[in-house]
């Protein structure tokens, strides 16, 4: 007879999954121009972890977050967003979900140049008629240290500036999962620094979830996890990543693809 003092001890709890992929498959031109851009990817996205994927020019995690983020359609594959397959929506409901669930920051800002910054946080959810939770809003704007900016437009504030403006409009109306493709590659080191910082907030304070496309071995050190794809398929991955780490196993797949090994 099981006791409770001799019962065993519970395990780990496997984490909240955000987003995941199966056998997501992506391939453009035909024939001889044929070009398989993901090749049989199968990946979990832990909920409220900052994950960033890499890999060379080419290897698909530009598309892999393209296809995550019902922005492309993959050939191939399952895609799901919390409990929800994005394969079998209509138009109508993709726009819907990148609308109320999914959250976006660009390398190029993507602000409204005749908007406050104010105005362009709030546009997502104006877009979409719904009202900002007052409490959220003050905490997203005091996180991202804009409070005395929010009356400026884009031409008025500095690149830094500009993409956490950028952040804040992608946290503001508490989606499942933001989307950041290479969010400080058109910052200054000091800049770049602010904003990885502030996403990296965002998943250890506010429990958020972040993927994050970046060559940048440092942007990377600020993560949980790192991905790495080659070829369009899983190539490794590492957990509680520093900068070091990043840059050593990236020579190491460099190495292997000169010489026609890619790990699977």
């Amino acid at each position: 007879m099981t006791t409770v003092e001799n019962a065993p001890a519970p395990g780990p709890q496997a984490p909240v999954v955000a987003a995941s992929v199966v056998g997501l498959t992506k391939v453009y031109g035909t024939g001889a121009a044929e070009v398989r851009a993901l090749d049989g990817v199968t990946l979990d996205i832990a909920a409220g972890h900052f994950t960033a994927v890499m890999g060379p020019s080419g290897s698909g995690k530009s598309t892999l977050m393209h296809c995550c983020a019902a922005l492309d359609t993959p050939t191939s594959g399952t895609v799901m967003v919390g409990d929800t397959e994005i394969g079998g929506l209509d138009d109508k409901r993709l726009t819907r979900l990148r609308r109320e669930r999914i959250g976006f920051v660009f390398q190029s800002f993507n602000l409204i140049p005749t908007l406050t910054a104010q105005e362009n946080i709030l546009l997502p959810m104006s877009i979409a008629g719904r009202r900002p939770d007052r409490d959220w809003y003050d905490t997203v704007i005091d996180a991202v240290n804009l409070r005395d900016r929010l009356d400026h437009r884009p031409n008025q504030l500095s690149g830094g500036q500009q993409q956490r403006v950028a952040v804040a409009r992608a946290l503001a109306s508490r989606p499942a999962i933001v989307f950041a493709d290479e969010p400080t590659g058109n910052l200054d080191s000091r800049s770049g620094a602010e904003v990885l910082s502030l996403l990296q907030r965002s998943a250890t304070e506010f429990g958020q979830t972040i993927v994050m496309v970046t060559h940048d071995p440092v942007a990377a050190g600020y993560t949980d996890r790192v991905v790495f794809l080659a070829d369009g398929r899983l190539a490794g991955e590492l957990t509680d990543p520093t900068r070091e780490a990043v840059l050593e196993r990236m020579t190491a797949h460099e190495a292997r693809t000169a010489t026609g090994r890619v790990e699977s």
